[in-house]
């Protein structure tokens, strides 16, 4: 046995028992059906027919090479007594579409052949096959010739009428299981009384319900650890046996596409979730560990972007200012913050917004991770060197009027980009800085020109998520002097020119969940984004041209003229009873 599965020689001897019928003994079978035995050959027809076998057996090499780079099973159907109720398992017409066929059923196992195994389609129907029967399905690599011989036993067996339609987790399991999850702990207790085959959807449902970004499956020293990320926060949901976790492991990369037998190097896929009015993607990633290996499964939820601009959280003095720079026809605009702090979504509210008929946009993006009706969108392929900067020259031939970069991280994209802003248009990209004001000594660190730079540059935009005070458990939240004192002063020095009314800070009132159901105990539901934007002017441009630039520096020129930090914002939104102080502090710091 190699890699966990029965040799060849085992599942020949497994299948002799199951079939006494000789109709399903493809032992037989020739490369060619001449109708003539071997005796009534002419020494022409049985050279043809040596030459034949020879270029078969070619084949079936070349198909055991292909299996073991893709981390996959081989077989030769030729000479393999295949199972009647095996066939069965699959319509003869959805066989012939996908060149997949089931050769060996057993109740416990379930062995299936496909031309193109590592096809995605081809996995989903093999994880729904055993989903279905409650068996683990395993499939195996095989040549076109090997299928074509196999097929021809769908002529002894009466039409299947049941059509299988795919890897899908039903919608109507979901809803079901979704009703018994009321908080964390029931969601605990029935993964634990769930069978292998239900983990996964059980875990998805919960984590769907909860409006979880992303879920961590991980194997520990004396378990598995179940756990889901909400509104930013990851929260322990369940520990499963240890024994479990190769089962589980071997499911999860069977539908996300991954090779089975590789455990000791990391690995990304994804796979789809159907539901009858939207499908959702799920981007899965594995990581070698000490213990086994890490999961986490990020879910690609298209409500989660179906935000507008309006609706992000911005206060209306800092949207006004952001509204005016986005509508410029040229130059560059950028979010900064770290992942996870809703770059993605602002920038697809932004594109939303700019979709307008007789405008042309293209986006280049690792990964692209949903997909926007009306605009071109590319994903970078590091494997075929097809990077950001080289990607990003090619999209400027496509005469666009608006070009989205996920990331400039590199002195080649960001001379490209500021090119592309230079030249006639609008770019939106992302920077890795903490906040607004590190941006632009960043492009110079990088080595970015100066004179490049100042007249290209529109705005900088640095933010954060911050979770919502759940609205059914909200009370008062008492704070200590100390902090009440920091407060007051980051309020009493919000500049005049940002627009902000001037808050009252002689009797401060803020807010905080208790916990609830509603919440999950948490105290929040739901986030919010703080902001801060940084607008060029005269002022800033002199200080990028002089290339004397410091963090301090632009933080003070930006504050003088007008700009409210992402602190203040959240500060103001705490005092507005949106967040809680403790969250600022957290994500922020006062």
């Amino acid at each position: 046995m190699a890699d966990g599965f029965p040799s060849i020689e085992d599942l020949l001897q497994q299948s002799t028992a199951q079939s006494a019928d000789p109709l399903f003994d493809t032992k037989k079978t020739e490369p060619k059906d001449t109708g003539k035995t071997e005796e009534e050959l002419s020494p022409t027809e049985k050279l043809e027919h040596k030459m034949e076998k020879m270029e078969v057996g070619s084949k079936e090499q070349e198909a055991e090479q292909i299996s073991a780079a893709l981390g996959l099973p081989y077989i030769n159907l030729v000479g393999f007594a295949i199972s009647p109720d095996a066939l069965r398992l699959i319509e003869e017409e959805k066989a012939m579409e996908l060149k997949t066929l089931c050769f060996l059923y057993t109740g416990p196992e379930l062995r299936i052949g496909s031309v193109n195994p590592q096809d995605d389609g081809i996995k989903q129907l093999a994880f729904e096959l055993g989903e279905r029967y409650k068996t683990h399905a395993v499939l195996y690599k095989i040549t076109e010739d090997s299928f074509t011989h196999a097929v021809r036993l769908y002529n002894t067996l009466p039409k299947i009428r049941e059509i299988v339609k795919g890897v899908q987790i039903k919608e109507e399991e979901l809803v079901e299981y979704q009703k018994r999850m009321d908080n964390l702990e029931a969601i605990g207790t029935i993964l634990k009384q769930a069978s292998i085959t239900d983990v996964l959807a059980i875990v998805v449902a919960a984590a769907l319900k909860l409006g979880s970004s992303d879920i961590h499956i991980e194997a520990e020293e004396k378990g598995i650890a179940v756990r889901l990320r909400v509104d930013g926060i990851l929260q322990d949901v369940a520990e499963l046996e240890k024994d479990q976790w190769k089962k589980i492991i071997n499911r999860i990369k069977l539908i996300a596409g991954l090779k089975l037998n590789v455990l000791d190097k990391p690995q990304d896929g994804r796979f789809t979730i159907y539901q009858k009015d939207k499908k959702i993607d799920v981007r899965t990633s594995t990581l070698p560990t000490a213990w086994g290996e890490s999961v986490v499964m990020r879910i690609l939820n298209p409500e989660s972007i179906q935000l507008e601009f309006s609706q992000l959280g911005f206060r209306k003095p800092a949207f006004d200012r952001l509204m005016h720079e986005i509508e410029k026809p040229h130059g560059m605009i950028l979010t900064t913050g770290p992942t996870g702090s809703g770059k993605t979504t602002t920038l697809y509210a932004i594109l939303k917004h700019l979709n307008k008929p007789g405008v042309k946009i293209i986006t280049l993006e690792d990964p692209v991770e949903y997909k926007l009706a009306g605009i071109n969108q590319s994903q970078i392929d590091q494997s075929k060197d097809y990077t950001f900067a080289k990607g990003l020259r090619s999209i400027l031939r496509q005469d666009p009027d608006i070009i989205l970069v996920g990331e400039i991280r590199d002195l080649e994209t960001a001379e490209t980009a500021i090119q592309a802003a230079l030249t006639g248009h609008l770019l939106l990209s992302t920077i890795h800085t903490n906040d607004a004001a590190g941006a632009i000594p960043r492009f110079s660190a990088m080595g970015v020109k100066p004179f490049l730079l100042a007249p290209a540059l529109n705005a900088i935009m640095g933010q954060r998520l911050v979770r919502r005070v759940c609205e059914a458990c909200k009370q008062e939240d008492k704070i200590n002097e100390v902090t009440l004192v920091k407060i007051k002063e980051l309020l009493d020095a919000i500049p005049e020119s940002s627009g902000e009314p001037k808050p009252d800070t002689t009797n401060m009132k803020f807010f905080k969940g208790a916990g609830c159901d509603a919440c999950h105990k948490t105290g929040y539901k739901g986030r919010v984004g703080i902001y801060e934007i940084l607008v060029k002017n005269t002022e800033i441009e002199k200080i990028i041209l002089s290339g004397e630039i410091s963090e301090y520096q632009m933080r003070e020129i930006a504050s003088a003229q007008g700009m409210i930090s992402m602190t203040q914002d959240g500060l103001l939104k705490a005092l507005g009873g949106q967040t809680s102080i403790e969250e600022i502090q957290r994500v922020a710091g006062l």
